[in-house]
């Protein structure tokens, strides 16, 4: 058993959340094809979305956030590695090399937040 997974057994020892979630920072190799292959690769997050593996996913700013950095992250919940890597490279973006990704294990041990939803307006704060 690897550091990693031995530390999941700690964490969770000691009653804390211990949830394994799987961080994909993908980076544009190829900003044309990263165009062409954007409709496929929303409909497969979507895909995923519904299927309860997508767990967060979007585009980061630049560090002065005037443009875009041309890197994501993507966070599935997946059984493992191994599963988190069949997910990244199904995602029509990765496939077509339009960006490399580079996946990392993460450990979801403390935090929370805050969810409101109002029926009459439809409206929703998540905070």
């Amino acid at each position: 058993m690897g550091e990693f997974l031995e530390h999941v057994e700690k964490s969770e020892a000691k009653g804390l959340l211990a949830k394994r979630l799987y961080v994909v920072i993908s980076t544009v190799a190829d900003p044309e094809l990263m165009q062409q292959n954007f409709a496929k690769h929303l409909a497969y997050q979507v895909e995923l979305e519904a299927a309860g593996v997508l767990f967060a996913a979007g585009p980061f700013g630049d560090d002065n956030e005037d443009g875009m950095g041309g890197e994501s992250m993507i966070i599935y919940r997946a059984a493992d590695l191994a599963d988190a890597k069949r997910h990244v490279d199904a995602d029509p973006m990765h496939k077509s090399g339009a960006k490399t990704a580079r996946i990392r294990p993460w450990l979801v041990n403390e935090g929370g937040f805050t969810l409101k939803v109002t029926f009459s307006n439809g409206g929703r704060v998540f905070d």
